[in-house]
């Protein structure tokens, strides 16, 4: 099958949307298909990832303005000349909304079947930067969907949002994790030493810091006797973080075996974001044999068993978060079922057999084009 993955993002980018699309390619080509990337061009300075496992395509780009880490591709001839030339059967558009919607649009011109992904909350990103616009928004999710074959969501209740908004032909794709790096032995006594020398219970959060992940809400566990607050990752909310979270400590963006050190090192993960539609991270601690925080909202709804594996706590709710850290901050005992718990409910999910689902959505879109055109 030759596929054109149409990304917003792409390593050198670090971000739900660019691991993704890099995960997709590399197990399309470990399974014997042809995959092309198409992303907006890094920044300048920053080299294109080395490691890609195919071709990628890079189009101009702008950073975004007020976010100069994202990038958004500026219109190019490359994108619809890649699909013609890559002699694609299917497009594949990774959370579409500049260079995406330009791939639908080629898509549908050359005939060509596409599968778009749902994986950014766009409404919920309107709220928080604009304190509006969540009605734009969502018709112009519905706009660029609706013209999909298929649609794919990452959790039921981004399922459930795009069905009630009137998104058509909508199906179930998680995420998978990186059960073989992600693993508790990685866990670094020298580096727990560092971060916590007087024996402190280490709560951390892994992410970006930008203002829709609420990383602020985690204030009331800086205040916690014996707890130390970790925050991994960048971002453009960092220097009024490091304001409103005294005593925490600021290791900035991990990747690679580092990050798998950083994660198993913690005693207690915590995610704040309310508008997650999966969240990888929460999958990455699990395996990591953590017990997870998280925000009954969103994809941590599907991933973490309230009382087995983590806790659930209601959006936005700083003293929520205080008060489940310092529960599990104080038994011991319940962070090592949880996070052995939490071990085992992931060890399954690994890329490969999420992997093999893509290509079987892939495999029906083409199979529901052959019929409509035979009939």
């Amino acid at each position: 099958m030759r596929v054109v993955i149409v990304t917003e993002s792409f390593p050198p980018d670090v971000n739900g949307v660019a691991h993704c699309a890099l995960q997709t390619a590399r197990h399309l080509v470990d399974r014997g298909h042809a995959p092309v990337v198409v992303a907006p061009a890094p920044a300048p300075g920053h080299k294109p990832d080395a490691s890609a496992p195919c071709p990628v395509v890079h189009v101009p780009s702008l950073p975004l303005p007020g976010y100069p880490q994202v990038r958004v591709a500026l219109p190019s001839r490359r994108l619809a000349a890649t699909l013609v030339e890559h002699r694609a059967d299917v497009v594949h558009l990774a959370s579409p909304f500049v260079l995406g919607v330009r791939g639908m649009a080629a898509a549908a011109r050359l005939g060509i079947p596409a599968v778009a992904v749902y994986q950014t909350d766009l409404a919920g990103y309107a709220r928080t930067y604009m304190g509006a616009g969540e009605a734009a928004a969502w018709r112009r999710i519905r706009s660029v969907h609706g013209a999909a074959d298929l649609t794919l969501a990452p959790s039921t209740a981004a399922l459930r949002d795009l069905e009630t908004h009137g998104v058509p032909r909508v199906e179930l794709w998680p995420r998978g994790v990186d059960t073989a790096r992600f693993r508790p032995d990685r866990r670094d006594e020298a580096l727990r030493r560092e971060l916590a020398p007087n024996g402190e219970v280490i709560v951390g959060y892994v992410g970006r810091l930008a203002p829709e992940k609420q990383v602020e809400l985690l204030a009331g566990a800086c205040g916690l006797d014996g707890v130390r607050v970790v925050i991994v990752g960048d971002g453009p909310s960092r220097p009024g973080l490091e304001q409103a979270l005294p005593g925490a400590v600021f290791l900035g963006r991990r990747t690679g075996d580092d990050l798998a050190r950083a994660f198993a090192s913690l005693d207690v993960f915590a995610h704040t974001g309310p508008f997650e539609t999966f969240c990888q991270t929460v999958q990455e601690a699990m395996a990591s044999g953590l017990p997870v925080v998280a925000p009954a909202a969103g994809g941590p709804l599907d991933l973490v068993a309230h009382g087995h594996t983590g806790l659930l706590v209601p959006p936005r709710d700083a003293t929520a978060v205080r008060d489940a850290v310092r529960a599990l901050a104080a038994d011991p005992a319940l962070r090592a079922a949880f996070g052995a718990a939490g071990r085992v409910t992931v060890e399954g999910r690994t890329w490969a057999a999420v992997g093999d689902r893509l290509i079987g959505h892939y495999a029906n879109v083409l199979a529901g084009r052959r019929t409509a055109v035979a009939a």
